[in-house]
């Protein structure tokens, strides 16, 4: 795989072939794309400390001819030459909400959660690809909207509404942009989608793409059997034989204790039946269904740990049904990008711009960052003898080791898990004292410090 290293370089392959309708404003995007990777901030004036750099920034994210989507096209185009070579890409596959300043609600945003508390922002769905290792690549889709009306009380009037009116559709279309950026490409994907993507629609629309999908059960699903009748998903997955057991270690949370818990795990060949409620018909679909649950190991008062899963990817052996649990285990790095992106060091919810536009396009660009940040972060853990080199400019290698080392001789270099840990302490790791391998806050942190003393070599160089 061919990787980004110093922050032009990396700027220059994320958003160099944007097509915008003037080199000159790809040359900005990509300028300000670098600056962001030097000093990652919500906050456009944090990043651009020069008044011509901040102006040009604003006018930029102004632009009536700026296409965000566009943006997130090269994106695309850049994540899918990366996974070149790879045999597959997971793609978890979420949606979040950005959460921004209007309490006068004058501005294009919509409401974020219930129509009381009066937040206001954007809502997005995201596609991130994930190597097979469990290492971020790249972003492969960003859909945006607005919320603008309240949703229908009654869960039946939501549910018989066209694909049109209904929020799903901007599921659907960001799964149909991944899959369109992976085609072209020849990279074929592997979809990770959490309950709430358990609807007629998406599952449908996954069901016509040329990629593999595991969705998790949102509810006990009804399923067509092969004399015709009906019956509970759950209850004829439980009177098949177990393909075996497994031990998953479980880390302590609310409401949960640390163990090793014994999973047991079925699969089976169903055909759901998807009910279409406006047209009041139903449509089946034939998946696997793989469902691991916790026997004899769940502590009192709590409720065993629970994974119903519906796959389109070939499951005949428990090895088979493995691989698919741990693909589905990877769509928590669509989670902690989210966090690096939203409350980490790029902290996009604290941008004061002033359109649906602007936030659009400042977020597309410090989501970029977010993402080459948790790559770090994920290299270092599982491929740590990787040389540095792999995600490190050389002027950045040799600023950190120089900034580590205060004495010579120095080393001249370094694994990529050497240069995190180097980084992470830099930001603020007390590795010793946490027992715990550096987050992306402690990574960011050290990246920025870097990222100045890096750039200062390169003056000198030049």
């Amino acid at each position: 795989m061919s990787r980004p290293t110093g922050a032009k370089k990396w700027a220059e392959e994320e958003f160099g072939s944007v097509e915008l309708g003037d080199s000159r404003r790809t040359a900005r995007l990509v300028a300000m794309a670098a600056g962001a990777c030097r000093r990652p901030s919500g906050r456009v004036a944090a990043v651009f400390t020069k008044d011509a750099q901040r102006e040009g920034a604003y006018d930029f994210l102004e632009s009536e001819h700026v296409a965000s989507e566009e943006m997130m096209a090269g994106l695309a185009s850049a994540t899918v030459r990366r996974c070149a070579g790879l045999p597959f890409v997971f793609v978890p596959t979420d949606g979040t909400s950005v959460t921004v300043s209007d309490w006068t609600g004058e501005r294009d945003f919509g409401r974020i959660g219930s129509d009381n508390n009066g937040a206001r922002g954007l809502k997005v769905v995201d596609a991130l690809a994930v190597d097979p290792q469990g290492t971020p690549v790249g972003l492969l889709g960003l859909t945006w909207w607005a919320r603008q009306k309240s949703a229908p009380k009654k869960q039946h009037a939501k549910q018989s509404r066209p694909l049109e009116e209904k929020e799903t559709r901007h599921w659907v279309q960001t799964v149909q942009a991944a899959c369109s950026a992976l085609d072209e490409g020849g990279v074929r994907g592997w979809f990770q989608i959490d309950r709430e993507g358990d609807g007629r629609d998406l599952l449908l629309a996954l069901h016509e793409t040329k990629h593999w999908w595991t969705v998790r059960a949102n509810a006990d699903r009804s399923i067509e059997l092969e004399d015709g009748d009906t019956a509970k998903l759950r209850s004829e997955l439980d009177k098949k034989s177990a393909l075996d057991t497994y031990p998953l270690q479980v880390v302590a949370r609310p409401g949960r204790r640390p163990r090793t818990a014994t999973m047991v795990v079925r699969a089976a060949r169903v055909v759901l039946r998807l009910r279409d409620r406006k047209a009041n018909r139903i449509t089946t679909l034939a998946v696997t269904a793989v469902w691991a649950r916790e026997q004899g190991t769940t502590p009192a008062g709590e409720e065993p740990i629970d994974w119903l899963l519906y796959t389109n990817h070939p499951v005949e052996t428990l090895a088979d049904a493995c691989l698919v649990i741990d693909g589905y285990a990877q769509r928590w790095r669509v989670e902690e990008f989210h966090r690096t992106w939203k409350a980490g060091d790029c902290d996009v919810e604290s941008a004061q711009l002033r359109s649906f536009a602007a936030v659009q396009r400042w977020a597309t660009i410090l989501a970029a960052v977010a993402v080459r940040i948790e790559r770090l972060k994920r290299l270092a853990r599982t491929q740590p003898n990787l040389p540095a080199a792999v995600d490190l400019s050389p002027f950045e290698l040799r600023a950190l080791i120089a900034l580590t080392f205060e004495e010579k001789p120095r080393p001249r270099d370094a694994t990529i898990a050497q240069a995190v840990a180097w980084l992470a302490e830099m930001g603020g790791y007390a590795n010793k004292y946490s027992g715990k391998p550096p987050g992306a806050t402690v990574i960011g942190r050290g990246l920025k410090y870097l990222r100045s003393a890096a750039r200062l070599l390169e003056l000198q160089h030049v």
